[in-house]
This record gives C-alpha cells, sequence and structure tokens, in this order.
C-alpha cells in the first residue's frame, strides 16, 4: 500500500506542475490525463512489483502524427550544413587515419576502411554529398557520422567487455562485425518470439508464436520439434540467429522441469538453424549463437539481485522515443508501433514478456559488440 500511496502522491505533484514539459503533456490544453497504476513484475517469481505509468504518450503521438516519420531526403547534406561545418567534416574525412575515423560514431570497422580507401581511388572529398558514394555509408548514416564529428561524444573510461562474457560460443569478431542483420530468439513456457533488427537498429521483423505443445505432459521430442518447426518456419533470413541462455540455478529442484523444457528448445533451435556443413575445423563461423539473460538485464538496470525484471518499461520508453526523438536508439517501423502501442501492459499477465525481452536481447547485442570494440 505504501508504494501505490506514494505512486498517487507524485502523480498529484506532476498534475500540479502539468503545463506543457515532459511526457505529462496531453492534448486538452495541459490537462493531465487520467493515469491507471499498474506494475512491472519480477519475470521469475513474479512477486516484486514497481509502479508504472500507462502508454499514453505513444499513443498520444502517434495520433497526432500527420504522416509516417520519414528521412528528409529533400535537401542535399551541403545545405543542412554551414560551410564552417562543412569544412569540418570534410577536414576529418580528408585526412583522419582508419583508428582516428573508428573513434567516429559508426565508423568502427569496415567503413573507415572504405572511407580512405574510396579516398585513395577518387581523391579527397570536394563535397559531403559525395559521401554516401562509400560502401556502406548511405543518407541517414551520413548525418549520424556528420553530427559525431561535430559533437563528440566524451566517453568514460570503461574495462573492455569481453565479448565472450555475453556471447557463446566464443567467435571471431569479424565475423560479428560482418552481420548486416540478426535475429533475436526468446523460449518462453509457451510460446516463442524473435525480433529482425539490423545493424543501423532498425526493426525489420517482431513478433511470437503460440506453442501448444510446450510443457503439456511429459516431454514428447515429436510435439516439440511441430512447434519449434512452426517458428523456425516464419523465422526470417538473418546472418545471425541468437538464442536467450536463460540461468536458471540447478539448486532449485522446483524449476527442473521449466530447465528441461528451456534446454530441450534450445537445443532444437539449434539443430534446426544450424548450417548442416557447419564443423569446428571449418572457417564458417557458427550462425546460432547464445546470448546471456544476465547480460542483458545488466545492460538495461533490470536485475534485482539474482533475478531479472520486467523489460516491459524499457520497451514502451523506446518506442516513444522512437517517434519523439530525432536520433532514437532504436527505430520501429509505423505498422510495429501501431500493432504494439497498447501492448506490454501488466494487465495482459506476462502477455508480451517474450517480445519484449526479445527486442531487448537484440539491442543489447549490437550495443554491447559496439563496447567491446571501444
Amino acid at each position: 500500500m505504501w508504494v501505490a500511496r506514494r505512486f498517487l502522491s507524485s502523480v498529484a505533484q506532476r498534475r500540479h506542475y502539468a503545463g506543457q514539459f515532459g511526457l505529462f503533456r496531453s492534448p486538452k490544453h495541459g490537462s493531465l490525463p487520467e493515469l491507471e497504476l499498474r506494475y512491472l513484475q519480477c519475470t521469475c517469481c513474479w512477486r516484486s512489483r514497481v509502479p508504472v505509468a500507462g502508454f499514453e504518450t505513444l499513443n498520444a503521438t502517434l495520433s497526432s502524427a500527420s504522416e509516417p516519420c520519414k528521412d528528409n531526403t529533400s535537401r542535399t547534406l551541403d545545405a543542412c550544413y554551414t560551410s564552417e561545418q562543412r569544412d569540418a567534416i570534410l577536414q576529418l574525412l580528408n585526412t583522419a587515419t582508419p583508428s582516428e575515423l573508428a573513434a567516429v560514431k559508426l565508423l568502427r570497422g569496415r567503413k573507415s576502411l572504405n572511407i580512405v580507401d574510396y579516398r585513395t581511388k577518387n581523391g579527397p572529398f570536394k563535397n559531403l554529398e559525395s559521401v554516401v558514394n562509400v560502401p556502406l555509408l548511405k543518407h541517414k548514416s551520413a548525418v549520424i557520422v556528420f553530427d559525431s564529428i561535430l559533437n563528440p561524444v566524451k566517453k568514460e573510461r570503461k574495462v573492455r567487455i569481453q565479448l565472450a562474457k555475453f556471447i557463446r560460443p566464443e567467435v571471431d569478431r569479424s565475423w560479428l562485425e560482418d552481420a548486416n542483420t540478426i535475429v533475436s530468439i526468446i523460449c518462453g513456457t509457451n510460446k516463442i518470439a524473435w525480433a529482425h533488427v539490423e545493424r543501423g537498429m532498425t526493426v525489420l521483423d517482431w513478433q511470437q508464436l503460440e506453442c501448444p505443445n510446450f510443457l503439456k505432459g511429459t516431454y514428447m521430442a515429436s510435439s516439440y520439434l511441430n512447434d519449434v518447426s512452426a517458428a523456425v518456419s516464419l523465422l526470417p533470413s538473418a546472418d545471425f540467429y541468437i538464442i536467450e541462455k536463460s540461468s536458471i540455478s540447478v539448486q532449485n529442484t522446483a524449476l527442473f522441469p521449466v530447465m528441461a523444457h528451456m534446454r530441450t528448445v534450445e537445443a532444437m533451435l539449434f539443430a534446426l538453424l544450424e548450417p548442416k556443413n557447419s564443423a569446428p575445423e571449418s572457417n564458417i563461423p557458427p550462425r546460432v549463437l547464445n546470448m546471456m539473460r544476465t547480460a542483458v538485464g545488466r545492460h538495461f538496470g533490470l536485475m534485482v539481485g539474482e533475478c531479472r525484471t520486467s523489460g516491459a518499461k524499457t520497451v514502451r520508453q523506446l518506442m516513444t522515443e522512437s517517434v519523439t526523438q530525432k536520433l532514437p536508439r532504436i527505430n520501429f517501423p509505423q505498422d510495429l508501433l501501431f500493432k504494439y502501442r497498447n501492448s506490454f501492459q501488466m494487465g495482459n499477465r506476462r502477455g508480451g514478456e517474450e517480445l519484449c525481452d526479445a527486442l531487448l536481447q537484440a539491442v543489447a547485442f549490437y550495443e554491447l559488440l559496439s563496447e567491446s570494440y571501444s
């Protein structure tokens, strides 16, 4: 009761200051909409509860949008910057070494080498528009690069992240760096969810499939195979398939049935998705990888002790930022925003937990991979 009273008191205070700022602005001239008390709960024990507001912000933004958010390609890149800014950008692109270029956002790895190769063959860049001729640098990526050159972010010194800490089996980082898309897969107790995300942090596909034979009576291999095969047949093609590796304690004997279920589905996914000609001694990278659930939880601050809480609030925030910020953390197509804008409410009783986890795992994969290079 203390949590509920404190939350309602906070709403009353915000109602006093709800003029025209923040996420509490509503279409009715600053009046605050009625907020229903909802909860985020621990996905393991479902007892730890954290009150959150609803999804009104995203709904209001989507409803008021007259047309889908698109890149402004009507203006040339040079017209978007002053002459001094253009000179500063071109100066760095024409003189920086590959290692210096790698310090710019989005220019790690192959893109920095492509810039050096292009200017070696074609001479210095004469204008910003010519930068889009560099392989892997499109209009949207070029804008991010230019803004990063003009406004470099000072990174805090941090310990380099080992890939083996969150990706298994250990693979050569160049294989991961060359990947254009991944499919993040989450196995639940009655469904399989996945998110197809490209390296430019855009969601291409995001859905889940009910699996009626999961945890029904004995673990019948044929029944499990039918459900897992049905999900695999719907998965899009990608460079890597990232399957969540849950961290269920072997000391908790009550969770043995769930652990056996998770390991069974995981093994079938590996067998069905891994190419038949892949072998440890070959030079072909494995296509199916594990990602530690705890690593994703720590990346988003969802861990309470050894338990991971729901990621629904974080996903709602990512979706809201996708339509309210110029450079969001991840981009959602308009149809997916409309499809899921009222999802992930606690009233649905875990209805969207697997979907949330699939998306967060994909975002954490790219962001942790980027941090491991820095």
